[in-house]
């Protein structure tokens, strides 16, 4: 392998997905702070956060999946300066995105009873209800930004949605300060502040970030005297074609993580906070890969567009390369502070809780012990799939990692989990089993497409 042609491209895969990360990052950065700030009231209100998010990252996968059939369609038009297209895409997209923001919405608000149904302990289901209907709300800005952000992206201007991910985020912390405790003019809403600080954020991030494009020339032809009209079934059917199997990609993979935290809770409300902290310090790491996945189906798109298919499989893989070389170094990161990170997360001198954040810290530190080595596999996984989706190959990767998750890791965490004597434990090796055969069968599908571009030198 000439290791040369791909480490020659880390500079511009750099200079592409930073700004993806860090909005990125951000995102997972509001849960963080969250589920911090509501940690320090109790584990139970962690636990009942966890539970509640739950819900919400199901859906929001969904949204977050079907937005991405956005980019490498755009990112396709743009090398082919076609305007006209890439304008249908961009009006039809943002459409269906605000369409499903809604439908999530109104799907968690009905099914909210399904909580009861969790064999969670009652007072963490108490609590998770009206948290969850706040944070459900939420969805439907989000969901309506991911549709303008993705255009973006596929634009190859990706630092303007991290500007709007810090200023998010710098509202998230002002107002669950100011509402968790009840500063100043404002109540004292225990962890619900939380909830009601994460829906200002996002409203504040989608009103912000549309404002930015609207003043930008860049993005004039394709946002100037937009009309209904100009939706039509035919685009919108083709999008939803590549952000349906997206969707279902995204679903797949992070029910699964929601039913570890069902599990979890199974084990116990230490285990599911445990759990929690495991997968908070998890989800930030993986954003990394998400916005080199990202970077990764922008770069294919491009090159899909210009046709040269050889440049297209070097960018993909070099952009694998690059997320196991950041992945191993957040291995070692893990490994050698496992038993610090839980401290971040629980108050300490609670004399009340003492023994029970004991009990989370322990269960924590042996979870990230085995999260260190998992999130390899997740990074190899999540940056194929964006290459396949620069492909606008989705259907045959959606049963892959229907398969991975629910055929393989499903099973082993349930099993593990519960019927041996891991406990916790259990579910995470459920976890890295499952991602271990996803990144195994995506990276072989990426290999096969390509070589397959090049051997034809045909549009597929």
């Amino acid at each position: 392998m000439n290791l040369k042609k791909y480490t020659q491209e880390f500079n511009y895969n750099f200079k592409l997905a930073y700004p993806i990360i860090l909005a990125m990052l951000g995102h997972t950065i509001v849960g963080i702070v969250d589920n911090i700030m509501v940690g320090k009231i109790g584990a139970t209100e962690l636990a009942a956060a966890s539970l509640a998010n739950s819900f919400v990252f199901i859906a929001l996968s969904v949204g977050v999946g079907f937005s991405t059939a956005i980019t490498p369609l755009i990112a396709s038009a743009d090398t082919e300066n076609d305007i006209v297209k890439g304008r249908n895409v961009f009006i039809n997209g943002v459409f269906l995105c605000t369409f499903l923001g809604i439908l999530l919405f109104t799907l968690l608000y009905f099914f909210k009873p399904l909580i009861d149904l969790m064999l969670q302990p009652v007072e963490v289901t108490q609590m998770a209800k009206p948290f969850l209907d706040i944070v459900a709300l939420s969805l439907v800005p989000l969901v309506i930004y991911q549709g303008f952000k993705q255009f973006s992206d596929g634009k190859s201007q990706t630092k303007y949605s991290m500007y709007a991910t810090i200023i998010a985020n710098i509202v998230n912390v002002v107002f669950n300060y100011l509402l968790i405790y009840g500063v100043w003019i404002f109540p004292e809403m225990g962890m619900m502040g939380a909830a009601y600080g994460t829906l200002i954020s996002r409203i504040v991030m989608l009103l912000y970030f549309v404002f930015v494009l609207y003043r930008l020339d860049v993005f004039t032809p394709y946002l100037q005297k937009i009309t209904l009209k100009e939706i039509n079934l035919k685009t919108s059917k083709y999008i939803a074609g590549i952000g349906i199997p997206s969707s279902m990609q995204s679903l797949f993979e992070v029910a699964l993580f929601t039913a570890a935290v069902w599990i979890s809770g199974m084990l116990g409300t230490e285990a599911q906070a445990a759990n929690q902290i495991a997968l908070s310090m998890a989800s930030m790491t993986f954003m990394f890969a998400s916005g080199l996945s990202v970077a990764g189906m922008i770069r294919v798109g491009n090159q899909k567009g210009l046709k040269d298919y050889v440049k297209m499989e070097t960018v993909a893989k070099s952009i694998m390369l690059m997320t196991f070389i950041l992945y191993c170094g957040f291995a070692l990161f893990f490994i050698l502070f496992h038993n610090y990170i839980p401290l971040l997360f629980l108050d300490t001198n609670d004399t009340e809780q003492l023994l029970m954040n004991h009990e989370v810290i322990e269960i924590a530190g042996k979870l990230l012990l085995i999260a260190a080595i998992f999130q390899i596999s997740d990074g190899i996984q999540v940056t194929a799939l964006g290459a396949l989706r620069g492909l606008q190959d989705v259907n045959l990767p959606m049963i892959i990692t229907f398969i991975s998750y629910w055929v393989v890791g499903f099973p082993l965490c349930v099993y593990l989990a519960l019927y041996t004597n891991l406990g916790a434990e259990g579910i995470w090796y459920g976890l890295l089993a499952g991602l271990t055969v996803a990144a195994f069968f995506s990276y072989l599908r990426f290999n096969y497409m390509s070589k397959k571009y090049i051997n034809n030198h045909i549009k597929i």
